[in-house]
């Protein structure tokens, strides 16, 4: 019903729109990948494949100068807030009206909030995180999953060297040492919650 909503919404607000749907986050990281002339993604964090805010994450590092506007039943500030720490310029509650759905997809069409300078330390690591790229994305999820380099390259279609590789520049980003303080680090951002 609320895909519904967004559909008539997106409708109204841009009537030139082509919509494209995604039915999980795999299917929705090729759409935005393919799409070359992407001017909105909404996302509803408890996609099919999403964990946390992986699902921003993993969008936002595809397509960085497209704006998320995040789909959510989760309740409070909190999880706005965690949502555009990850990349997204806004939150949708599941129960909006048509009006606050149609204003938020102008908002998010108009101009994408801007990351303060003066941010706290917490910000800048979600950053990073936010700016990771795809494939560094899925490794560190592989991470957070307690795959080892070997499982991980099985996985991703890699060899173990490339995984290593991906681990490095994911430390260097996060500014962490190894493999378990990259972990923490993202657990800890709330990258591997369920929601």
């Amino acid at each position: 019903m609320f895909r519904q909503a967004l559909t008539v919404a997106v409708a109204h607000v841009a009537p030139e729109a082509k919509i494209l749907e995604a039915g999980t986050l795999a299917a929705a990281a090729k759409a935005t990948a393919d799409a070359p002339d992407l001017r909105l993604i909404t996302l509803d964090l408890k996609m099919p494949g999403a964990v946390g805010y992986s699902g921003i994450a993993l969008l936002h590092a595809e397509k960085p100068d497209v704006p998320i506007l995040v789909v959510s039943s989760a309740e409070g500030a909190n999880a706005a807030q965690e949502a555009r720490a990850f990349g997204a310029v806004g939150f949708l509650r599941k129960d909006a009206d048509l009006t606050v759905i149609e204003d938020a997809i102008r908002k998010a069409l108009g101009r994408p909030e801007e990351i303060h300078p003066q941010a706290e330390p917490v910000d800048q690591v979600r950053r990073e995180v936010a700016g990771l790229t795809p494939t560094q994305l899925k490794v560190l999820l592989a991470v957070l999953e307690g795959k080892l380099n070997k499982q991980i390259a099985h996985d991703l279609g890699m060899s173990e060297a490339t995984v290593k590789a991906h681990m490095t520049a994911i430390m260097r980003k996060l500014d962490v040492r190894n493999r378990t303080q990259a972990a923490l680090v993202a657990r800890s951002l709330g990258l591997d919650l369920a929601h």
